[in-house]
């Protein structure tokens, strides 16, 4: 039912069920906010969205009062001008005074506010507690100085990641947002997703940074520097520089890197492709034997940690194969490099990714050859960009550079995992291939597409019929496992990605991305797919030349040495 109100002096049409916020987005009118995230119910926590309503006393929260037919709405009378002012004042009262040190400067939501409402001076002065900052994670830290109490962080990590690592401790003038015993995160069911990171307005939640590291190390003699890029890295630096992320991108990206300091630069997707050949073999070998069915993908380390932490009983279902960020850093060590004629203690490799849980996984012992680890540095999105600025260069004057290793060859199906459903849709195809000899009819899965958070497809292979999964936000997972253990699914595959739709959306993309940007990611990976030569991993010629002079069969013992990793299963009682 539509009826009329007035917002502002002007009528405006309105819908039974909208809320204020709701028609005020619509017509475009900005009213701030701090805890509202769009795509969850509202909670009208943070107050700072309020408008006036003729004959209401009290000033109302936009985001979570519904519109009736009688309203007259002002969203900014001198009242709800003050009133809000007074709620930043009162914010800023107790925070820190560090904004030119702050990993969040100039992309503040508080500051933007303080700013919005024209504060230039501290009008009230809260005690302020000495509260330590929470580094002890691998991905990731927290600065509970820095929290406005919004609680954007708790829903997301409890509504979309279902992991509840943190929540409100206290109450009232006493409330905060903590872990549990305050332990810290690294001692929660944290998955090290870095989603948390995403919504937070302000600098109380990060990545763990290794700017400084990557920097010393392209400065030291002593070491030959090399660099991995995920597949959903070109199109989100594009953004950040305003390019159009179009084929040059990628070659404009290799010679950024290539000016920064790196010796060699490698695509992770080719990678990828390895990851296909070892996983593909893994599963006809389970299928055969009817063995540890469904087999989950392990690519994704939050999903891998968590049913590691919480789903110990699914570890035998993990595919044991690296992932790919794993796997290009010890191919590089072990056998890439060598035709630099380095040795593998001097080769320091660094991975750009969309993710701060691969922070985590290359920290994680089980990835180490020998002594070192498979990777001595991993970077975000968000890093990589801040690098690229500090050391001048200008993506607008660089010529573009094509590989300069054959081992950044890949194949459209490496390309594809940094999208939910990709790394399934690469996967089947060369299992539709190894079970038959034959290339499916049409490589594109549409069911595997999109942004839904759950996708399913029935692909046939010759006389067998595969059902497979594609899974994205960790929340959606709990469904599909009761089924499971209940027996109510056939599923033989399932792709898990902890994040929402996938790794274009990591903990370590863009801060303030929107589905704009997830859909112009999405469609560029999608696009290498219609434009590339070659769209499966086995017809991959580095990845056939690797299996002939360095590794065995797909599948094979020694592979499961090389690529492969040990799981601890728990006994059974």
């Amino acid at each position: 039912m539509q009826f009329n109100i007035e917002i502002n002096e002007q009528q405006v049409s309105a819908k039974r069920g909208e809320t204020i916020k709701n028609v005020l987005d619509r017509i475009g009118i900005h009213v701030p906010t701090l805890c509202y995230l769009n795509g969850f119910s509202p909670t009208g926590g943070c107050r700072m969205c309020v408008v006036e309503i003729e004959g209401v006393s009290e000033l109302v929260p936009s985001c979570s009062h519904l519109v009736t037919e009688w309203m007259k709405i002002k969203t900014h009378s001198p009242r709800v001008l003050k009133a809000r002012k007074v709620l930043v004042e009162l914010l800023l009262a107790s925070h820190p005074d560090d904004c030119l040190y702050c990993e969040r400067s100039r992309n503040c939501g508080l500051q933007d506010l303080a700013d919005e409402m024209n504060i230039r001076e501290r009008k009230y002065h809260g005690k302020r507690q000495l509260v330590q900052i929470d580094k002890a994670c691998t991905s990731i830290v927290r600065d509970p100085a820095k929290c406005v109490l919004c609680g954007r962080c708790i829903r997301v990590c409890d509504e979309i990641i279902g992991v509840y690592a943190i929540d409100v401790v206290g109450r009232g003038s006493e409330s905060r947002i903590g872990t549990s015993y305050n332990k810290g995160l690294n001692m929660q069911t944290c998955v090290k997703c870095g989603q948390c990171i995403m919504v937070c307005p302000t600098g109380a939640l990060s990545e763990k940074s290794s700017f400084q590291v990557v920097l010393d190390a392209l400065n030291n003699p002593e070491l030959f520097p090399v660099i991995q890029f995920s597949p959903t890295i070109p199109a989100s630096v594009a953004e950040e520089f305003n390019i159009k992320a179009s084929k040059d991108i990628l070659n404009l990206l290799r010679a950024a890197l290539k000016k920064m300091g790196f010796n060699q630069v490698f695509d992770s997707s080719m990678a990828a492709d390895l990851t296909i050949m070892e996983e593909a073999a893994e599963f006809i070998e389970r299928y055969n034997k009817q063995v540890n069915l469904p087999m989950f993908t392990s690519c994704c380390p939050a999903w891998v940690r968590y049913v590691e932490e919480t789903k110990p009983q699914l570890i035998k279902n993990l595919s044991t194969t690296c992932s790919p960020q794993q796997m290009m850093g010890r191919l590089i060590k072990n056998y890439i490099t060598s035709s630099a004629s380095q040795k593998p203690e001097n080769v320091f490799v660094v991975s750009v990714m969309p993710c701060t849980a691969k922070k985590h996984e290359a920290t994680t012992d089980r990835m180490k050859d020998g002594t070192s680890f498979n990777v001595d540095a991993v970077i975000t999105t968000r890093e990589l960009v801040k690098m690229i600025r500090m050391l001048g260069i200008d993506f607008n004057s660089l010529e573009p550079e094509s590989n300069d290793t054959a081992f950044s060859m890949r194949s459209s199906s490496g390309n594809l995992f940094g999208i939910s459903g990709g790394h399934l849709e690469g996967l089947m195809r060369t299992i539709h291939f190894m079970m038959t000899g034959q290339e499916m009819s049409t490589l594109k899965i549409s069911e595997l597409r999109g942004l839904k958070n759950k996708k399913e497809a029935r692909i046939k292979a010759g006389k067998n019929i595969l059902n497979v999964m594609a899974v994205n936000g960790l929340a959606h997972v709990n469904a599909v496992i009761d089924d499971i253990e209940a027996n109510r699914t056939d599923c033989q595959i399932i792709e898990v990605m902890a994040c929402p739709f996938g790794c274009i959306n990591g903990g370590g993309q863009s801060l303030g991305s929107d589905e704009k940007n997830l859909k112009t990611r999405m469609k560029s990976l999608y696009d290498v797919d219609d434009e590339e030569m070659i769209k499966v991993a086995h017809k991959n010629p580095i990845i056939t030349d690797l299996y002939e002079k360095f590794l065995a069969k797909p599948g094979s013992g020694h592979n499961k040495e090389l690529l492969h990793l040990s799981r601890i299963i728990p006994e059974t009682k």
